[in-house]
């Protein structure tokens, strides 16, 4: 049994798709939606979530950049894992380094890996800031906190770029499917009128602001 034939009876194409993005920009919320979609339609799926594995595999680690390099490292290894038993992964993890995102994309064979940028801006992320982490950060009570105290290098071509102060999670949702499709990951499960021509057109999107109820979990899951 291999990765080929696991694939091929689940009825899928396993893929990676890994979303980066500050702490509050909404990656677990578009993570778990984006699953809950591809369920209805029979996918077999799973997320790893920062938050959730910094309380279990990653408990061990702090969020100095070796610790950081290390957290990225051991998700990449699950998600590799996953991929190898036919499933499709969706990753949400702040992940803030370049070099650490590209040594994950190099465990993957060409095209496994999808990655996407959750870009909203740091302005409004603070706005949002549910667990009140960004005030301990300015306040200095958070060391290496992302965007505040520690830097966070934006992917340079991502394969899909998001971001939800403009974008309803309805709209970054058909947009991660739509790409899913386009990828030949998953039968059609959005409906192509309500997507731009092009995804990368995302960032530049000019549409309504709407409420952007972001789930996420215990703190900042790097």
């Amino acid at each position: 049994m291999n990765k080929t034939a696991r694939a091929r009876q689940k009825g899928q194409t396993p893929r990676v798709v890994w979303l980066t993005g500050l702490s509050g920009a909404g990656k677990s919320t578009l993570a778990n939606a984006v699953e809950r979609v591809l369920l209805a339609k029979g996918m077999h799926s799973y997320v790893l979530d920062g938050d959730s594995l910094r309380h279990g595999l990653n408990r061990d680690l702090g969020y100095g950049d070796a610790d950081r390099a290390e957290n990225i490292r051991r998700v990449g290894e699950v998600a590799k894992v996953m991929i190898d038993a036919g499933l499709i992964v969706l990753v949400a993890l702040i992940s803030p380094f370049r070099a650490d995102r590209r040594r994950v994309r190099e465990l993957f064979e060409p095209g496994e890996f999808i990655e996407v940028h959750v870009s909203t801006p740091l302005e409004v992320c603070e706005q949002r800031d549910p667990k009140g982490l960004y005030r301990r950060a300015r306040a200095g009570e958070m060391a290496d906190f992302t965007g505040i105290s520690s830097p966070y290098e934006p992917p340079e071509a991502p394969q899909l770029e998001l971001d939800t102060a403009l974008l309803s999670v309805h709209d970054c949702i058909a947009r991660i499917l739509s790409l899913l499709e386009l990828r030949g990951v998953a039968p059609p499960v959005a409906p192509a009128a309500s997507l731009p021509a092009d995804p990368q057109q995302l960032a530049h999107a000019r549409e309504v602001r709407m409420p952007f109820a972001d789930r996420r979990g215990r703190g900042d899951g790097y």
